[in-house]
């Protein structure tokens, strides 16, 4: 079995069918094992009540206090919306190489939109998002792909045009920088696509 590298650092209102999903698309994703934290209430200090809204860089850096000691990236996953100043919301803050992600589902339920509940989208949706902000911890730029993991969503249709994985360029970036030999043993989509 891997060494847990990745570890996800769910609040207290995430489901864990939601984390357990989440977490089996990280491993794939990132060929590492993924060891769940204690859950937590977001810090007071990042609440800001007259947007109604949590503000990520606060829960980014209440997220990067959960790091442990080895060498590992935490992502922490809310279910609270977050933004950050000047934009009106984000689905996600990274430390780009640096240990800590933050993901936020709010954003990311149908529910939202005023929508009936969709599982399976969210689940796909927050995999989709995950990978990209633990994308930014391994150096990892936006993307001019738009299927690409790594390209830059905005909108919620922008996540959906993206596939839960990176490609061919991306993979080669993400591999040399971390050395691990499981992200270069599968065909990229580009190779894949062009023979």
């Amino acid at each position: 079995m891997l060494s847990p590298l990745l570890y996800t650092a769910p609040d207290d209102a995430v489901e864990a069918t939601v984390l357990d999903v989440l977490e089996v698309g990280l491993s794939a994703a990132f060929g590492l094992s993924v060891q769940r934290l204690s859950r937590s209430r977001p810090p007071e200090g990042a609440w800001n009540a007259r947007r109604g809204q949590y503000d990520a860089s606060e829960r980014l850096q209440a997220v990067g206090g959960f790091v442990p000691a080895d060498p590992a990236r935490v992502l922490g996953v809310t279910s609270r919306d977050i933004f950050l100043p000047g934009l009106s919301f984000v689905f996600g803050q990274a430390q780009l190489e640096g240990r800590a992600a933050l993901l936020s589902l709010a954003r990311l339920q149908q529910e939202f939109y005023g929508f009936p509940c969709d599982t399976l989208l969210l689940m796909k949706r927050a995999c989709t998002e995950a990978v990209h902000e633990l994308g930014h911890t391994f150096g990892l730029v936006h993307c001019r792909d738009p299927r690409c993991v790594m390209s830059l969503s905005t909108t919620v249709n922008q996540v959906d045009a993206k596939l839960p994985e990176f490609c061919g360029s991306c993979r080669i970036l993400l591999h040399e920088s971390t050395g691990m030999a499981t992200l270069s043993s599968e065909p990229s989509r580009d190779e894949e696509e062009h023979p």
